[in-house]
């Protein structure tokens, strides 16, 4: 089953509204990066919501970056999402964990501890967009709605879960997101912020099977909306060899000369082998293919 993302837009336009089923993806991203289930659910978390604020970039070709930067356990994670949702991210510590909390869920503040929420935007001719926020609680959705607040003045309503099953797979994840637009309604933010009591344990909720529109109705219970679209989503990476070479080159000649030499004198393969952070792709390159590049 495919990850979805279900959008749509209630009738008077106060609100707009996004709801994911992300499983598959958070699934995909544990099969890179093996993670340890507290990891997992943070990951899980960042890359759900980065898929849907992927969605409401301008155009095709934009692309946007979410990292949280802690001081914790986990390091930094970053998510990087496309135009269309497609979704790839990476984690510093992809084996940190902890304990779980006297509530039983993962200690996913924990890992993170202190720090900052970064976002970066690439919409094309315009210069690059960059936000950050300083955490305020480290579980994500918090921070996700606390950045649309002070950087882009847009109340957001966040709602993330990740469930983690016992053999450490993803058993369920995903979110709802609704944004206010200019003007709203007192009577459907009322309503909206009735609602969102409702909307905690999202992961539960897909697992039990509800699907995105059965979650979309209980976000919007009592107001009048239209659907908009659903988008299949996918963890992509776009990495490739050509992309690795120019990450090569930027490294320096002499550098990679240093390396050939350090290989030669201890008698190893002179070769220098890139490994993607996103999909652990490896790019070979042995020294002859080197000097190739520079002389071009």
């Amino acid at each position: 089953m495919s990850s979805t993302i279900l959008r749509a837009m209630t009738r008077d336009g106060s609100a707009r509204a996004y709801v994911i089923n992300s499983t598959e993806m958070v699934n995909k991203a544990i099969e890179y990066h093996q993670t340890a289930p507290t990891a997992t659910a943070l990951m899980g978390r960042l890359l759900t919501a980065t898929s849907v604020m992927g969605t409401m970039l301008p155009e095709d070709g934009c692309t946007m970056s979410v990292s949280i930067r802690g001081n914790g356990l986990a390091g930094t994670t970053i998510a990087v999402s496309d135009y269309y949702g497609n979704i790839k991210c990476c984690i510093t510590n992809p084996m940190a964990d902890l304990p779980l909390k006297p509530n039983g869920k993962l200690d996913v503040s924990g890992i993170v501890g202190g720090g900052t929420l970064v976002v970066s935007k690439d919409v094309g001719d315009e210069a690059p967009f960059n936000g950050a926020i300083e955490l305020v609680s480290g579980e994500v959705a918090e921070d996700i709605a606390s950045y649309y607040a002070q950087s882009e003045q847009t109340p957001t309503l966040c709602a993330l879960g990740v469930l983690v099953d016992v053999d450490h797979t993803c058993k369920s994840a995903g979110g709802v997101f609704v944004q206010l637009l200019p003007f709203a309604d007192d009577e459907v933010v009322s309503k909206l912020e009735e609602n969102a009591k409702n909307l905690s344990n999202v992961s539960l909720k897909f697992s039990q099977g509800l699907s995105n529109e059965d979650i979309l109705k209980i976000a919007l219970e009592g107001i009048e909306y239209d659907l908009f679209d659903e988008l299949e989503v996918e963890y992509k990476c776009d990495c490739s060899r050509e992309r690795t070479e120019k990450a090569l080159i930027s490294v320096g000649k002499k550098e990679c000369e240093d390396i050939f030499a350090e290989q030669k004198s201890k008698g190893e393969e002179e070769v220098i082998t890139l490994e993607c952070n996103f999909c652990n792709a490896k790019y070979r390159f042995t020294k002859e293919h080197v000097a190739k590049l520079f002389k071009k």
